[in-house]
């Protein structure tokens, strides 16, 4: 029977150099709601007809995304790797404005935070768009999925 959705998801440490509080609270909090609500389909076929769930490990390998793929019993069922170079604006962008966002939570005012609020969600969006495109024809996500993917993507990029 088809589970078409994550059941575990990991990040590659080693390619983690460093993040802030801020930052491991958004990696804990896209984590758990990826895991709470998501729909995740490889679309290639396989041999058995496993169908889900997965588990997923992501990581960055020069300069590529990689996202390896697992059965629910930890057994290895496919590797994708992605070229990360349409990312790296949307990435800097979200870097950009959730430090604003931030700096805005300590000092600014409830309109202000709203509004800087509204662009990280814009950006967040448009790169979770992108996401669902690169991976047309590989796999089939829903959109929030896509965002909280994202999320973990731009954790993987922390240069400190």
């Amino acid at each position: 029977m088809a589970d078409p959705r994550i059941i575990d998801v990991a990040l590659d440490e080693r390619t983690i150099v460093w993040r802030s509080a801020d930052i491991e609270q958004e990696r804990r909090i896209a984590i758990f709601d990826l895991l709470e609500g998501n729909h995740f389909r490889p679309l290639r076929a396989h041999g058995d007809g496993y169908a889900g769930p997965y588990r997923l490990k992501l990581g960055v390998q020069e300069g590529r995304l990689v996202i390896d793929i697992a059965r629910e019993d930890q057994s290895p069922l496919e590797m994708l790797i992605l070229g990360m170079a349409r990312f790296r604006r949307p990435i800097r962008d979200y870097f950009a404005i959730c430090d604003s966002y931030f700096q805005a939570i300590k000092a600014a005012t409830p309109a202000q935070i709203e509004t800087i609020d509204m662009a990280r969600r814009g950006v967040h969006n448009e790169a979770a768009d992108l996401l669902k495109e690169k991976l047309d024809g590989k796999i089939d996500i829903d959109f929030d999925t896509a965002r909280r993917l994202f999320t973990l993507i731009c954790v993987l990029h922390i240069k400190g």
